[in-house]
């Protein structure tokens, strides 16, 4: 690290669970992001300022009037552009030495296989559970660590799944595909602004992190703003990542 590097870093290098070596495997770390909204705009944002060498964004929507209220890496002069290409302007402004790889494209499980293989660690901040499966899939394949996060209304929720160990569940094992979940969109139901912010962020540090606990949910309430932790076992039955995938 040159002297700018250790500047800008400086006050992670200070922290003694970090210190150079942690900030040196940030730079050296490879991000995916599904989702450039709400969620994805605050941990592209600090992953970008904490120094993750490169970021893969994937994200098929263009920047729209009503994402300004809580999606803030975008102004007012972003509407229209497409917000892979937005984000990637602003992280740019924010640290130029992170790698920002585009791709404004819905995917699914076979384009995210090698996208989750190439990555260290993948931040889904996805609004649907189709896409949240094919995504936790790819991680299981891949066997990488996944940070996942949801936000409607005034509840959120994170939670860790780290397939670099066999005994960890998956996502599947906490919200198995077709059971009966209501699927709830911030478009027709709405969001509190400042809570994307606290669950991408939260998010983020999770990514971080990298050692964070396996099977962890955390669900907060916006409105009394209340965290709670809740241990999620893994499903041996699991068709993702229990005995019968394999």
């Amino acid at each position: 690290m040159d002297d700018t590097q250790l500047l800008r870093y400086s006050r992670h290098i200070l922290l003694s669970e970090l210190g150079v070596d942690a900030q040196q495997r940030f730079g050296e770390s490879h991000a995916l992001i599904v989702g450039i909204g709400g969620l994805g705009n605050p941990v592209a944002q600090f992953l970008a300022a904490a120094g993750v060498g490169t970021l893969t964004l994937i994200d098929a929507d263009r920047v729209d009037l009503t994402n300004l209220q809580r999606q803030i890496l975008f102004d007012t002069g972003a509407v229209g552009r497409p917000k892979v290409e937005a984000a990637a302007a602003r992280i740019a402004a924010v640290n130029p030495e992170v790698r920002v790889v585009q791709l404004a494209d819905r995917v699914g499980l076979a384009a995210l296989a090698p996208l989750a293989a190439a990555a260290d660690v993948v931040v889904d901040c996805t609004d649907n559970f189709a896409t949240r499966h094919a995504v936790n899939r790819a991680c299981v394949a891949a066997k990488k660590p996944l940070v996942s996060g949801a936000a409607i209304r005034f509840d959120g929720q994170i939670a860790v799944f780290d397939a670099r160990d066999p005994a960890n569940p998956c996502y599947h094992c906490l919200f198995g595909e077709g059971d009966e979940f209501e699927e709830t969109r911030c478009a027709t139901m709405g969001v509190f602004a400042p809570l994307v912010g606290i669950v991408g962020a939260t998010q983020a540090a999770e990514a971080l992190k990298l050692l964070a606990p396996a099977g962890r949910l955390l669900l907060i309430d916006a409105l009394t703003m209340e965290w709670r932790e809740l241990t999620v076992v893994k499903d041996p039955a699991c068709p993702v990542c229990g005995m019968a995938a394999r």
